[in-house]
């Protein structure tokens, strides 16, 4: 959750929309769009829905912003990490370097709660397979987790080898040998294994900042 400074400085980032219709989902899109709905009910007592798409690939200057729409018209934009002042709450958009890692609509008491990922999307279809299989489901979520863990345990010392070669490093800190070195096609394997892993999880916006390595995914 962000904090009320936080909340406060995104905030001041949002534009306003300029009326253009949302466009719908294309079955091209999976991994280069997420488009998540939230239904609320406002003050006139009619149920709005308010929707948050996020082009990963960015705009033509390279940055990737979300765009707000309330009843499939343009409201608000704006660069991510985004907090979208909406009716009760806020909507609070974060990515990683995988997709996203937070979508939800945040109460003026504090509660959260997720956005509904559009069923043609990835996260959409994601969601599905978690309703409806749900054993399979977990599964692939352990299978996910194990494979960031052993990522982790194999990978960091022959990382931190590779820095203690660097002359200045070496100079000031000293050298470190690593006990484990595999061969090049496994650390490759591994490498394209963790990228899927966190992919996964970035589909059910599941983050951690040691698992997804969200410690480099930097603040704004």
């Amino acid at each position: 959750m962000f904090s009320n400074g936080k909340r406060r400085r995104r905030a001041k980032k949002v534009g306003p929309g300029d009326g253009h219709p949302l466009q719908r989902f294309r079955w091209w899109q999976p991994f280069s769009r997420s488009l998540l709905h939230l239904r609320l009910v406002e003050e006139d007592g009619r149920r709005r829905i308010w929707s948050v798409d996020v082009r990963h690939g960015g705009d033509s200057e390279g940055n990737v912003k979300a765009q707000l729409y309330r009843d499939g018209i343009h409201h608000a934009t704006s660069k991510l990490p985004a907090a979208f002042p909406v009716p009760g709450g806020t909507i609070e958009v974060e990515t990683s370097s995988y997709g996203l890692k937070r979508c939800h609509f945040v109460t003026a008491d504090g509660a959260e709660h997720q956005l509904s990922p559009d069923r043609a999307s990835a996260e959409g279809r994601r969601a599905w397979l978690d309703r409806e299989h749900r054993g399979l489901s977990r599964l692939i979520g352990a299978v996910s987790i194990a494979i960031l863990l052993v990522s982790l345990v194999l990978g960091i010392p022959q990382i931190v080898e590779q820095i203690t070669r660097i002359p200045w490093v070496a100079e000031h800190i000293g050298t470190f040998t690593s006990p484990i070195h595999l061969p090049a096609a496994f650390n490759v394997s591994l490498i394209i294994a963790s990228l899927l892993a966190s992919t996964e999880r970035a589909l059910r916006l599941r983050n951690n900042w040691l698992l997804d390595g969200g410690l480099f995914d930097g603040e704004e």
